[in-house]
């Protein structure tokens, strides 16, 4: 017989969970499933040479607190060690208007898919006891259950800063830690140059990156036959076709030589590219996004 006080605490993880948002409780069970995967933990190493001095924030340990440096002001400052910039993560999702489609109600779209990786990674990362934080979120990396909860409500919040700020379907660019490691995930239906142009300032600034390239099945292979009206989704306008599948093999090439183009900017500024696609799982994605950004720095 289930007893009283095993009633009560069964009632109470309940209502805890009914308070997790959806988003933050189908990312979880993701990453559990990732974490299966995941044999041990290859650390970046933990330096300990001086990197800066920053603010005292609250949660930091009073044990941080460098006395010396901050007695020459009215400022507690904290001395931070370089392995703490190489732990910081920052993520990025693009939140355009063309994130928002999917080619069948069955299939996630593209943003619903990048926004479960992007909270799915960042608590597999927690768990790893690694910094993380939302690119363009205004606030500094943490670690522990706290990261996780504070960027699952900037991603489900229509009004975040990062979804307002990414309007063109690339990151706004804002001074990062140097040895810092960053993650953008998007269509990256964008120009080329311009991608490659944001890439480049980053990985010049001493950031590791990986982009995660999100497709929609139907993008890659444009399996339409007959008349077919497609309408762009950020004031493209219109385009009528009377027999799409007469451009199908010129389109599927076009779309291979721009994935082929995204991987050459990854590989130029020492970056790794993947490719998901929405109809997929997303646990394969995540554990190689993962394995990626665990892997040793150096030798």
């Amino acid at each position: 017989m289930t007893s009283a006080a095993t009633l009560r605490l069964r009632h109470r993880a309940e209502q805890a969970a009914s308070r997790m948002p959806p988003l933050q409780v189908a990312a979880e069970r993701v990453a559990a499933t990732v974490v299966q995967g995941v044999h041990g933990r290859r650390r970046v190493g933990q330096g300990d040479a001086f990197w800066q001095y920053r603010g005292y924030e609250f949660g930091d340990a009073a044990t941080a607190i460098d006395w010396r440096q901050s007695a020459r002001g009215q400022r507690l400052f904290v001395r931070q060690n370089e392995w703490e910039a190489a732990q910081s993560v920052w993520l990025w999702r693009d939140a355009s208007t063309s994130m928002r489609w999917s080619s069948a109600p069955g299939i996630a779209t593209k943003l619903d898919r990048a926004e479960l990786l992007l909270v799915a990674l960042a608590s597999l990362l927690a768990r790893a006891g690694e910094r993380v934080a939302l690119l363009g979120g205004g606030q500094r990396p943490v670690a522990g259950r706290f990261a996780v909860e504070r960027i699952t409500e900037q991603v489900a919040s229509a009004g975040d800063a990062a979804g307002k700020g990414a309007l063109d379907g690339l990151p706004n660019l804002e001074p990062l830690p140097r040895h810092a490691r960053t993650v953008l995930m998007g269509d990256f239906l964008v120009p080329l140059p311009d991608l490659d142009a944001i890439v480049r300032r980053l990985a010049g600034a001493g950031l590791r990156g990986h982009l995660v390239q999100i497709v929609d099945p139907a993008e890659a292979t444009l399996p339409f036959t007959g008349r077919v009206r497609f309408e762009g989704m950020e004031a493209e306008g219109q385009l009528l076709l009377s027999r799409v599948e007469t451009v199908r093999d010129a389109y599927v090439q076009r779309m291979r030589d721009h994935t082929a183009g995204l991987g050459d900017i990854a590989r130029a500024a020492g970056w790794t590219h993947i490719v998901h696609h929405t109809d997929q799982p997303p646990q394969s994605a995540l554990l190689a996004l993962f394995t990626a950004l665990t892997q040793r720095v150096g030798p």
